[in-house]
């Protein structure tokens, strides 16, 4: 149903949907687009026939493809994909194919940003010696990408320096609404993407439908297979009211994050519309839409409104850009009515008036505290004082990740609370290793600009990198005096952050506490030196003259903060700053190879082709496995396949060492992610991770039942399949929260894994175990880890019938006990599409994408 705007044609969603647009979800309206333009006729019209009936019930079983418009990732989850295609090339090679021929069929981009790490911090020194060592450690993994680069069409790549992929997103790649060739006429489209990590939904606060994805699922994007995804719920988020005078974007953030996994979020499309969110900046928009995984969304969506231009312009697009994006929008259905009363799944009330100052954790992004149930939530995890340093020290206090980083407005805020601290003779405590590591090297001209760098650098949150770095778990050593107090003293330190993500351990390997807080507040921690304290209330420190100073004392005003705000954005500073980074970046004088395949060094540490990339037939059909772990809930991707520096006396690192490497710095398992047997030997090694197989097993371990003999899981994994015996994996409810990394599906596939057995699971990760041809089986009802008794020596009987196998069809398994006892019970397939259940029987997305290229299909 295409129609003229101006010179371009456009599908006229007004008429496709009739009467029912303005009933229909923003997202809905996008998806429809996408569908009547990239679909065949057939498809199209059934599946636009199935978003018009959706709205009868808010609910359907209809499954309906999505072609993307490009693909957004990040140097962690684009070297495994390269690593794959590298070796795809090799396959198809080998079978007389030409390698050459695999490339996107969409356009990539590539941000390097997750794998800098803050060695050094409190000081202007910090940002160049941290990216000195990052070349250092990664120039192998940075040719390789750069190889890519030449290699493989249409792949771009944002050298290291240059920002957090999602902060980029945001304020350079996204258009909102775009135009290409089509028949040779120009049409205009809305912008939309997947990427790489769940926090791509951050984009959709200007109204860019994108969502994260599996790595695996992404390669699949690239090689042209639709996204396949039944018609998503939508829980809509109605924003009442304004923020008042003291509360951020990170209250409102926290609050969401609470009150949506309250309601049992899980993979549904997230909207928030409302007079409320009328009210809110494009930046204070993307504080919310980035936490969409913590809520348990895919995406957190905002519509097209006069914020959205608002930000296009302050970050340097043009007026003609600025023109297509409204023009667009309004002829087409997709700009915002305060007064919309779109038809939801389930509805939230939130009034922003109402909220307050907040804080997360200890252990959860959704467990919100008020300043006053701090000390409580803290109080089961405490340790013992060091000396002058206190038992609830704060050891890390990051103003970090894409998350607060990219509202210019929170960085201010900070700002303006250590030039109130400056004033009163305040400074951070001797113990806290602080730093900032914004989202994009554009915060450095936007702070100076403002005035208040010099006043954050006085508090020892100097710009250290450009890159995830604390967030992601690259915060770096803590400061000597506290690990050595942690390591012989019992202190158990507290990270304030922030970030997104505060599960046990990610942050540091040293620290279970973390609190996930707005960047002002994080710089009141560090002035404080301690977590378990009202911040609010209690006192930060003292005058020269012994009177208390409390946050009231410190804590900027509103006004002052959007003063300084308008004075520090200039639309030139995005594409300015992001060229002098660019320029000063040692990745134009990397060399690479000039080849179709890649040249793989045998020696190499980080980079070596898969096992899994094969034209091998799958393994299909009924079998009887052996439990390999046993886990409970919240086992999320970090407790899987760990990101954080690899430990000296890990598997991983004693093999490394073997092969020549440092044992003093051996890097973080995100630069390894190219290399299969560093990540198969850290699989399941985090320190809170039990397996409930056997009593007393350290993490990472197993029972080889033949044997009797504990031995780490992927040596009990690799015995198993030398005699051909099947193994699975048990766990408990939402198995596979946090990010998308898929290697923590791979590393299933690698330990011989044919299923996983769970009683629930988080989107990604289930899109990725498909994708590697793992099935992923609710439990039945009743059966939990806790209560199924496995021991050494019982096993899982599964009765999988390929040819039989459905989108949510029921799955005979039982339990043979070592003593001849046999417990059966219903499982349920977790496929939502047929595509899903193509892959199972395929083997999974890499042997299906090489049999059509070997085939001669377009990939």
């Amino acid at each position: 149903m295409p129609r003229r705007l101006g010179p371009h044609r456009i599908i006229d969603l007004p008429a496709a949907a009739g009467a029912h647009l303005p009933r229909m979800p923003w997202s809905h309206r996008v998806l429809l687009e996408n569908l009547l333009r990239t679909a065949d006729a057939e498809t199209a019209k059934a599946g636009q026939a199935a978003l018009i009936a959706w709205l009868a019930t808010g609910r359907s079983t209809a499954e309906i493809p999505f072609a993307p418009g490009r693909i957004l990732m990040h140097d962690t989850t684009c070297g495994p994909a390269l690593v794959d295609i590298a070796a795809m090339r090799d396959v198809l090679a080998q079978a007389g194919g030409d390698p050459a021929r695999l490339n996107p069929a969409v356009p990539v981009a590539t941000s390097v940003d997750h794998s800098v790490a803050v060695d050094l911090a409190g000081t202007r020194e910090g940002l160049a010696h941290n990216m000195a060592r990052e070349m250092a450690r990664n120039a192998e993994r940075y040719r390789f990408m750069k190889w890519a680069s030449q290699a493989v069409n249409g792949f771009r790549v944002f050298p290291p320096g240059t920002g957090i992929m999602h902060t980029i997103n945001l304020e350079r790649l996204a258009t909102v609404v775009t135009t290409e060739t089509r028949g040779g006429e120009s049409w205009a489209v809305p912008d939309t993407l997947v990427g790489t990590d769940s926090h791509t939904p951050m984009v959709n606060a200007i109204g860019v439908l994108g969502w994260g994805v599996g790595g695996i699922e992404a390669e699949g994007v690239m090689f042209g297979v639709p996204v396949a995804l039944r018609i998503p719920d939508v829980v809509g988020v109605r924003l009442t009211g304004a923020l008042p005078e003291a509360v951020l974007a990170t209250d409102l953030a926290l609050v969401v994050t609470e009150r949506l996994r309250r309601a049992g979020v899980s993979g549904e499309f997230v909207e928030f519309f409302g007079p409320g969110a009328a009210t809110l900046t494009a930046m204070q928009r993307a504080v919310v839409a980035n936490m969409a995984p913590e809520y348990g969304a895919s995406t957190g969506c905002f519509a097209i409104d006069g914020a959205t231009l608002d930000f296009l312009r302050a970050t340097g697009r043009g007026e003609a850009q600025v023109a297509l994006v409204e023009g667009y929008a309004r002829a087409n259905g997709l700009w915002a009515d305060p007064a919309a009363d779109p038809r939801v799944t389930a509805l939230v009330e939130i009034d922003l008036s109402a909220l307050r100052l907040s804080l997360s954790g200890p252990r959860r992004p959704q467990d919100r505290l008020d300043t006053a149930a701090v000390r409580a939530a803290l109080a089961p995890m405490r340790g013992a004082a060091a000396g002058a340093i206190p038992a609830d020290a704060v050891a890390i206090a990051a103003i970090t990740s894409c998350t607060n980083t990219s509202d210019t407005g929170l960085l201010i805020a900070a700002g303006l609370l250590a030039r109130n601290a400056r004033a009163l003779g305040l400074s951070t405590q001797p113990w806290v290793k602080a730093s900032l590591t914004p989202g994009s090297p554009a915060a450095e001209r936007r702070l100076r600009r403002a005035g208040v760098l010099e006043d954050l650098e006085a508090l020892g949150f100097a710009i250290v990198g450009h890159g995830c770095a604390t967030c992601i778990g690259n915060a770096g050593p803590l400061l000597a005096d506290v690990a050595r107090a942690v390591e012989a003293e019992g202190l158990k330190p507290v990270a304030v952050l922030s970030g997104n993500r505060n599960f046990p351990g990610r942050v540091h390997a040293q620290i279970d506490a973390a609190l996930l807080a707005s960047p002002p507040l994080v710089v009141a921690h560090a002035i404080a030196g301690r977590a378990g304290i009202d911040i609010v209330r209690d006192p930060l420190g003292h005058r020269g003259d012994g009177r208390a100073v409390t946050l009231a004392d410190l804590w900027p005003g509103a006004a002052a903060v959007e003063a300084l705000l308008a004075t520090a954005m200039d639309p030139g500073d995005v594409e300015a700053a992001a060229a002098e980074a660019e320029a000063a970046s040692p990745w134009a004088a990397l060399a690479a190879p000039a080849t179709a395949r890649f040249p793989w060094d045998a020696a190499s540490t980080y980079l070596r082709p898969p096992p899994f990339v094969t034209l091998a037939p799958p393994e299909a059909g009924a079998f009887t496995a052996h439990p390999l772990l046993v886990l409970g809930d919240d086992i999320t991707t970090d407790h899987i396949s760990p990101a954080g520096a690899i430990p000296a006396r890990s598997d991983a690192a004693a093999w490394l060492v073997e092969r020549g490497e440092d044992p003093r710095d051996l890097n973080v398992y995100a630069a390894r992610r190219g290399n299969w047997e560093v990540m198969l030997r850290g699989l399941f090694t985090n320190r809170t991770v039990v397996n409930h197989l056997a009593p007393g097993l350290p993490p990472g371990h197993t029972i080889h039942a033949p044997s009797g003999e504990a031995l780490p899981a992927w040596r009990a994994a690799a015995r198993y399949a030398a005699d051909g015996v099947p193994v699975v994996i048990v766990a408990g409810e939402r198995y596979g929260t946090g990010s998308s990394r898929d290697w923590a599906a791979k590393g299933a596939q690698l330990l011989g894994a044919r299923a996983v057995l769970a009683n629930s699971f988080e989107r990604i990760h289930l899109a990725n175990l498909i994708g590697m041809g793992v099935l992923p089986l609710r439990l039945p009802e009743g059966w939990r880890p806790a209560t199924m008794g496995l021991r050494p020596g019982d096993t899982i009987a599964v009765a999988l019938d390929a040819d039989a196998l459905a989108p949510r069809a029921p799955v005979t398994v039982s339990i043979h006990r070592g003593d001849g006892r046999v417990e059966p019970g219903i499982a349920t397939a977790l496929l939502d599409t047929a595509r899903d259940v193509a892959l199972i029987r395929g083997g999974g997305m890499i042997p299906t994408i090489l049999r059509k290229a070997r085939e001669g299909e377009t990939p």
